[in-house]
């Protein structure tokens, strides 16, 4: 049974869409769910010249919990610093949620994969210094995705044309 907090988020999520000119994007995915998550970061400055999140919007192909903790961790970043957003935890989402059932906590860490990935690209693409704690979730989020992409190519591949149609649709 979800939280009525999951269920609110599901049924209104927050920040929904596609930052067409983002400064980073995320995308992160689970194979043995099928959920994926695109989370798109817009980079402003606040009053004392720290980096910080803007603006976040997501997309995600998923379930209850995946669509509930996207819409979470967008809540809990916007308008946090760089820094602030990267320790943004699966365990601050589920709490936030009003919990999330076990089996469901890969959702949150999936959200917090792909806003990780999205600050990531970021940094990389300004030419910015990547923290090593970063550096090394990014490795291990690639990692895992070459080992799927490999294992289970041609599902891999139906599913981003899948995803790649229902984006087109919209």
């Amino acid at each position: 049974m979800y939280s009525k907090e999951v269920m609110e988020h599901f049924m209104h999520p927050r920040n929904v869409g596609i930052i067409e000119d983002a400064d980073g994007v995320g995308e992160v995915g689970n194979i043995v769910c099928g959920d994926v998550m695109w989370i798109y970061i817009k980079v402003g400055e606040n009053e004392k010249g720290e980096k910080i999140i803007k603006d976040i919007k997501f997309k995600t192909f998923g379930c209850v919990a995946a669509i509930a903790s996207s819409s979470k961790i967008t809540e809990l970043a916007k308008g946090k610093t760089i820094e602030e957003a990267l320790k943004i935890t699966k365990e601050d989402i589920a709490k936030e949620l009003g919990g999330l059932p076990p089996v469901k906590m890969h959702c949150s860490l999936l959200a917090t994969d792909a806003l990780k990935e999205a600050i990531y690209d970021y940094l990389k693409k300004n030419n910015l210094p990547i923290p090593e704690d970063l550096q090394k979730e990014h490795e291990r989020i690639e990692k895992e995705k070459k080992f799927v992409e490999e294992k289970f190519k041609e599902f891999v591949e139906k599913q981003k044309e899948m995803a790649k149609q229902k984006t087109n649709k919209e």
